[in-house]
């Protein structure tokens, strides 16, 4: 059997634009909505402090039939040693007989489709007419979540944004300015500088198992989404308990990490206080509401891998791109 080994440079070099990975994100949400995915929750093991390692299978039924696993790392300190906070590989496997089709590098699978999948809360959730979003966090996420984000809001002028490394600005700043059609980006020096007057404001920072949360629901409009792609580790709790709509990414997911204790702890969101998930929200089986508070966790799922490394998958062998191995 042959197994295709795409690395991160052959994937970058496809040049998937973020309304595709957008396109798929979404269509995965709506298979699972549809009742037609079978993920479980992600598991993992903690090998140093606020450092995790996770694993992340899926299998996506209807017409997609595809399956697949990410293992998959993140670690805080390694934006210090210069090193990508995630690192990790894709496995894609045949539903037919289980043999696998493809090992792909996945740094930029989570990069791309983790801002995708804001962009798509952002389109069901977000005011249409949103003109200003702030960044709290400028790393790998900050600019994918920023691409997804002006894909996403076609009226959006000002992107406010804030980093606690300085330097983080200029470089997301270099990384955004292709992507920009006139908008502006805003450099604050601090979190509540930031936030004053965002439509839509996200949280990028590194998951931490005991959050100093810096985000406070009274600096934030009444009418506005919060986003988080960082677990509970920056919103206070009252952010996402205290406005008309809460949202996850997966409702499985959410409530099962909350029982095992380490997140969304101290005043986070319960099953009763949780409007629904995003894939019943694409399905269109929940409405949620778009004015007043909205909050969403995104904690990253496992379909939005499989989905992108299909994508990936299908292009690269399009183009006869990575290498073959007999095994």
């Amino acid at each position: 059997m042959e197994l295709r080994c795409i690395t991160q440079a052959q994937v970058e070099s496809l040049g998937i634009p973020i309304s595709e990975v957008m396109r798929v994100v979404e269509e995965g949400w709506v298979l699972k909505g549809q009742g037609k995915v079978e993920m479980p929750a992600k598991i993992g093991i903690h090998p140093r402090k606020d450092c995790y390692i996770h694993a992340m299978p899926c299998w996506i039924g209807g017409e997609v039939d595809t399956c697949g696993m990410k293992w998959v790392s993140g670690f805080p300190p390694n934006l210090q040693k210069q090193m990508p906070y995630n690192i990790g590989l894709f496995v894609l496997t045949d539903s037919d007989d289980g043999h696998m089709k493809a090992v792909i590098d996945a740094n930029w699978i989570t990069s791309w489709r983790t801002g995708a999948a804001s962009g798509i809360c952002a389109k069901h959730i977000a005011d249409p007419d949103s003109d200003t979003i702030a960044m709290i966090g400028l790393g790998t996420q900050g600019r994918t979540n920023t691409v997804a984000l002006l894909e996403a809001l076609p009226k959006l002028r000002n992107i406010r944004v804030y980093d606690p490394l300085a330097s983080q600005v200029a470089r997301y700043t270099d990384f955004i300015r292709p992507f920009l059609k006139g908008q502006e980006i805003v450099p604050c020096e601090s979190i509540q500088e930031t936030v004053k007057g965002a439509d839509v404001v996200v949280t990028c920072a590194p998951i931490l198992n005991d959050p100093k949360r810096t985000v406070r629901s009274e600096w934030l409009k009444k009418d506005m989404l919060a986003i988080a792609v960082d677990y509970d580790s920056s919103y206070d709790a009252d952010v996402m308990t205290g406005g008309t709509t809460f949202v996850c990414d997966d409702l499985h997911q959410y409530l099962w990490t909350q029982e095992e204790g380490a997140y969304f702890q101290k005043g986070y969101p319960v099953k009763e206080q949780i409007t629904g998930d995003m894939g019943q929200v694409c399905a269109g089986i929940v409405k949620p509401a778009r004015t007043g508070r909205r909050g969403a966790v995104l904690m990253g799922i496992a379909s939005h891998d499989v989905m992108t490394a299909r994508l990936i998958y299908k292009k690269a062998c399009e183009l006869n791109l990575g290498t073959i191995i007999d095994f």
